[in-house]
């Protein structure tokens, strides 16, 4: 196959915990995948979350990638130094009236759906779909709420979003499982309106993942399947802020022994701990 160029790939892990098997197989075939076609590797640091990411962790991320063998380009691209990037991505967002506030807690959504009668199935990593329950709030009520001190996240209106999408084709390729078409199926019945910011965080991993690959010009995002149904949401903020779309290839994910993905929050044996009891790691 011909690929584009110059092919720009990369790796951004978030540093909430420590990198376990799964990220350095993700992270291998980023690197391999550019460094055999003589493009770019990228490390990007995604910090947004400045009340989980601690610089320990970031620390082990360097230590990590160097001890399974990986080079990327510098400088790495802390997500928390360029966050009027995504301010300016979410004011284009504002101008078209996409987003709205939402004063929500995950208990308040579990019990309407529950009030609906529905099963409150969590369909993606956002909690489960959300019932649209501020979504027709009053400007003044909104204002209301934001006075009162309220905690709330900004959601995308992905109902207007759809609208303003109706008469283009929204098609992204992965490498494996082919053309795909981000329909109104997939973004109104499993992702919904998504959250894109909060209040003490300025954007989300869902907004600043597309614009940074968007800045750093990356050519091809390879990443675990679990992020498949994402990519729907992540081509549909592309159209709607003027970004080109990357090729994709959604890799299969790592299993421990007893048939569990790797994951920080099942506390997944971790790269660090591997390499300070002189472990070998074999990807």
């Amino acid at each position: 196959m011909e690929y584009q160029t110059p092919i720009i790939t990369r790796f951004a892990p978030s540093p909430t915990g420590y990198l376990h098997l799964g990220h350095a197989y993700s992270a291998k075939l980023a690197s391999d995948f550019a460094h055999e076609r003589g493009g770019k590797f990228l490390l990007r640091i995604e910090d947004i979350d400045h009340g989980r990411c601690k610089m320990e962790y970031e620390t082990a991320i360097y230590e990590d990638m160097h001890w399974v063998g990986l080079t990327w380009e510098r400088p790495v691209r802390r997500q928390s130094d360029h966050m009027q990037d995504y301010l300016d991505a979410r004011d284009i967002l504002d101008q078209k009236q996409l987003l709205y506030p939402c004063f929500c807690t995950r208990k308040d959504i579990r019990q309407k759906i529950k009030e609906s009668g529905r099963a409150p199935h969590d369909l993606h990593s956002e909690g489960p779909l959300y019932p649209g329950i501020c979504r027709n709030l009053t400007a003044a009520e909104r204002q209301d709420h934001i006075e009162a001190g309220r905690p709330y996240a900004l959601r995308l209106d992905m109902a207007k979003a759809l609208e303003l999408a109706k008469d283009t084709a929204l098609a992204w390729t992965d490498l494996e499982a082919g053309e795909q078409i981000t329909g109104p199926e997939a973004l109104r019945d499993i992702i919904g309106d998504v959250i894109l910011a909060r209040k003490d965080i300025p954007t989300s991993y869902h907004l600043s993942v597309v614009v940074d690959d968007h800045l750093q010009e990356i050519s091809h995002i390879i990443r675990g399947k679990d992020l498949f149904q994402a990519t729907h949401l992540h081509r549909l903020l592309q159209f709607i802020l003027g970004y080109k779309t990357p090729l994709y290839l959604h890799h299969d994910l790592l299993t421990d022994e007893n048939g569990r993905r790797y994951a920080k929050r099942d506390n997944a044996k971790t790269l660090k701990f591997m390499r300070e009891n002189g472990e070998n790691i074999c990807l």
